[in-house]
């Protein structure tokens, strides 16, 4: 049954007027307030992997029971809801038909906001019909208000705008209960029901486009608003093209769509993006998800990234979106990464795995910071006070703002207590958490801060710190006031003309020439092609992981119809991405053979490289190389296009010469299969450069997934281009073109000496500019394309031993180069190309020979010597001797298991 009531008189934080009016809104402080209250019914449980069993909209929340999730999902008007993984509630008005009823003991865990009850398991959901939905349901899209223009929230000092940002949280503060701030320090923050404030959910994500994630809702049917939003590549693609005013475009588009989709509660104001660690080991799962491995590389991306999704620098207090930098630190590893802990070298620490998130903090304003799971020099990272207190807050200036705050990955608290043992209990792991800053948990680790306060571990007044800092980032987006700046984005907004063409040209430009012989670029002109791997038709597999729903998804197949007839191209799979089986075989070498051209699609997938889960080899899959051999025997021109973010080890490809060219595509998002049928024909001129080292296989025998350190050992050939002391198979920075560059010359340089002393002046540091680069260029080749100049700095006598083989110092992207035309690149050059680390992490400019080259082979170089004594650039905080707990801690020692995978 449907009843009503009427609000209560609120509490004394009330505005002393009996009514306010703001525009046409008109707070009253009271109002009718609809009390929905679900009557339900069991269905049992059922199977929720392969397919949604309910597609209506999805909720998470700290105080998930069959009561609260009926009510959510009956009072917008659902027929039926379901319990899922203790947190999880599913709204929906069909069953699908797919679905299968299962034994109950799979959906016994207990629900967080009722012990006696169950909600569902992993991949198992408590299903529930609702017998009286809502017959006044509210539209499934609205636009979201500002909540202090909402009764009966609006009369509370929290609304007062003539109060300070500080009054009117701590007026809201000192409101709520303990037992309510506790369930607002989870990322499914249960607001304050009672006084209007209304839930909100902290986890979105937007990684290279509006992405499914608890907070983000996409409606159906596609072609509904908001049913889709653009999906971009990948990082590690947009990343090949070495091209900033690109990446930091790509982010105003996600940030603008990202606003909308906030803007009319399909998902909240802050999302957790990006990936910043960098692609350290070959194997890591998750490197689809970042740009490089290089931290400069890193660096520049992400300083023309966060400005993008933010809405600019200039009053970071004012933000389209808060964007988040995770994983904080020293996180490049899937397996067994929510238990292990690693010992880098302060060095490294200073020069390598920090660096990127020192630009997200220090240089471009980001709004979070996310923890993660693994534990660094014995202590978990979302507990750790000298990394999230001495390194990002007082160091990197991250506490100098209010409105900035730190979340933790998901489960991080809880895996301070299991696996990682660092506390006896799980109330302790949230006490050191919140204590060391960690300011909100995705999970349900906080909720147990209720017994923390209760035994001394930490306190309300911590828990109000850290409210304070998640309120006043709700304030930088117009949550509680609006803001006109960005309110007006709607779905108007979302995959515009403008947003589906720069799609297509992120794709392209990463895309990556590794081999050619003249084959390429393919003739435009009708032709009979084969089309064969388990690539060809990919849809969905091109967005790569952390994806939204697209507003199409152009295959390769459906792009090389459309350019050489339907009739004229045979698709045949041959193989899978891991198969053995060889039953495709036959039909794919007799496609082969009626053909004028072979294209190979292949490569690796998410099935793969994923979250959770890191690779055991960086060789080809399957069988698809013994494919590919057959395939370059039978005479015909072969194309092989290798997809996938980790790369793989091409060396039989190379050696082959009747493979005749060789591309790498990434995983190139919703207009993929156009950027890459344009880039064979020439269409499109590729230009990309590789942004990981394409290691040997065996290179991961060489090397224990579990060591941090870079430098080359008697135990590793080192990482990276930096230090790997032998040939990789293809170098960091590798990329070949359809046409031919030559007459490189200096058009600008450093002088030949500097002493140090002038360089560095007070308040400098490794982002404060030293000089500029120029080159000229000519394109001698018949093919207009885009030019990548890469600058590295190498030294062998400046700063310790041992010395890197070079180090990428700028980079630039010039456009459209004609034939016989040239252009002049220009490349800036910070100070931070001129230090390296000392054994304390420190940046410091030392005295010695530096020399300056161009591009991988070194086009063009010149040396520059810088004399004086060495000057400290930047200083990295030392640890403390200890840290004072305020509960039993257990840090652990060493690097973790002994196995190295």
């Amino acid at each position: 049954m449907l009843t009503f009531q009427k609000a209560a008189v609120l509490g004394s934080a009330l505005l002393t007027a009996a009514s306010i009016t703001q525009g046409d809104f008109v707070c009253t402080g009271s109002g009718n307030i609809t009390e929905y209250h679900a009557q339900i019914k069991n269905m049992g449980c059922w199977i929720d992997s392969m397919a949604r069993t309910l597609s209506g909209k999805f909720s998470r929340s700290s105080t998930n029971s069959p009561q609260s999730c009926a009510d959510n999902c009956g009072n917008m008007g659902y027929k039926y809801f379901g319990l899922e993984d203790t947190s999880q509630c599913f709204c929906g008005n069909n069953i699908n038909p797919m679905a299968q009823k299962t034994n109950g003991k799979d959906c016994d865990d207990t629900c967080p906001g009722d012990p006696s009850k169950s909600c569902g398991g992993t991949d198992f959901m408590n299903l529930y019909s609702i017998e009286n939905p809502n017959p006044n349901a509210p539209p499934p899209t609205t636009k979201r208000q500002p909540v202090c223009k909402t009764n009966p929230f609006c009369s509370f000092k929290a609304c007062n705008t003539s109060l300070s940002m500080d009054e009117r949280i701590a007026a809201l503060l000192k409101e709520m209960t303990l037992e309510e701030k506790v369930t607002n320090l989870v990322d499914s923050a249960t607001g304050v029901p009672r006084l209007g404030l209304p839930p909100y959910e902290w986890w979105s994500e937007a990684l290279h486009g509006v992405a499914d994630s608890p907070g983000v809702e996409f409606n159906s049917p596609n072609g509904s608003d908001f049913s889709y939003a653009t999906s971009f590549p990948m990082p590690i693609l947009m990343g090949a093209a070495f091209d900033d005013p690109l990446i930091y475009d790509v982010a105003s588009t996600i940030g603008k769509e990202a606003r909308a989709f906030g803007n009319y509660e399909q998902s909240g104001f802050d999302f957790w993006t990006p990936n910043i660690n960098t692609f350290l080991d070959p194997r890591w799962g998750r490197g689809l998800e970042v740009p490089t491995e290089d931290s400069f590389h890193a660096q520049s991306y992400v300083k023309n990234l966060i400005p993008g999704l933010q809405g600019g620098l200039d009053s970071p207090e004012v933000k389209q979106v808060i964007a988040t930098c995770k994983h904080y630190a020293v996180y490049d590893v899937e397996t067994n990464r929510n238990g292990q802990n690693y010992d880098p070298t302060q060095q490294d620490l200073g020069e390598y795995y920090l660096q990127p998130f020192k630009t997200c903090v220090r240089d471009v304003a980001v709004g979070s910071i996310m923890c993660s799971y693994n534990a660094v020099d014995g202590v978990p990272s979302c507990a750790n006070e000298y990394l999230l207190q001495t390194v990002l807050r007082e160091d990197y200036g991250f506490g100098v703002e209010p409105y900035r705050y730190i979340t933790s990955d998901c489960a991080a608290v809880e895996n301070i207590y299991d696996p990682h043992n660092f506390t006896d209990s799980m109330a302790a792991a949230a006490a050191v958490a919140l204590n060391a800053g960690t300011d909100t948990n995705c999970g349900t680790g906080y909720l147990s801060l209720n017994v923390s306060v209760a035994k001394g571990w930490t306190t309300e007044a911590q828990m109000d710190v850290s409210l304070t800092r998640l309120y006043n980032a709700l304030f930088t987006v117009g949550y509680f006031d609006g803001q006109p700046e960005y309110d007006s984005l709607s779905f108007a907004d979302v995959s515009t003309g403008s947003a589906q063409a720069l799609a297509y040209q992120a794709a392209w430009e990463g895309m990556t020439l590794l081999k050619n012989d003249d084959t390429l670029p393919l003739s435009k002109s009708n032709m009979r092609v084969a089309m064969i791997g388990p690539w060809t038709n990919a849809t969905t597999q091109m967005q790569g992981n952390y994806e939204g729903i697209a507003p199409y998804l152009i295959s390769p197949l459906r792009a090389a119809q459309e350019q050489w007839g339907r009739s004229n191209v045979h698709y045949v799979n041959g193989t899978g991405i891991n198969s053995t089986s060889k039953a495709g075989f036959a039909a794919a070498i007799s496609a082969a053979n009626a053909a004028d051209v072979v294209i190979y699609l292949g490569g690796i997938d998410t099935s793969i490289e994923a979250e959770g889960m890191d690779r055991t080899s960086i060789d080809w899959p399957g069988n698809q190389l013994d494919l590919v051999s057959r395939l370059s025997n039978l005479g015909k021109p072969l194309v092989v296009v290798q997809f996938g973010g980790g790369q793989i080890d091409d060396s039989q490809l190379l050696k082959n010469k009747n493979v005749n060219s060789l591309v790498w595509a990434g995983y190139p998002g919703q207009d993929g299969g156009h950027a890459l049928i344009d880039t064979l024909v020439g269409k499109k001129a590729p230009a990309g450069r590789l942004t990981t080292t394409q290691y040997p296989a065996d290179y991961i025998d060489e090397v224990c997934l579990f060591d941090p350190n870079l430098r080359p050992s008697g135990s590793s050939p080192g990482r990276t281009y930096k230090w790997y002391n032998q040939d990789p198979v293809l170098p960091f920075g590798y990329g070949l073109h359809y046409t031919t560059w030559s007459n490189f010359q200096w058009t600008a340089t450093p002088k030949k000496s500097y002493e140090i002393s002038s360089l560095v002046s007070e308040g400098a540091n490794d982002a404060s500019p030293f000089t500029t680069v120029k080159t000229s260029l000519e394109n001698t080749g018949d093919m207009a394309s885009d030019y990548v100049g890469l600058l590295f700095v190498s030294t062998a006598n400046a700063g310790p031993e041992p010395y890197p083989n070079k180090a990428l110092v700028s980079y630039t992207r010039a456009h459209d180069i004609a034939p016989g035309s040239s252009q002049t690149l220009s490349m800036d050059v910070n100070l931070g190309a001129l230090a390296r680390a000392n054994k304390q992490g420190d940046l410091v400019i030392y005295p010695g020979d530096y020399e300056f080259m161009l591009d991988i082979d070194s086009k063009l170089h010149f040396k520059t010597c810088l004399t004086g004594d060495a000057v400290v650039l930047e200083t990295l905080p030392r640890q403390a001797a200890s840290y004072n707990f305020t509960t039993e801690v257990h840090p652990t020692n060493g690097n973790g298991p002994e196995t190295c995978l």
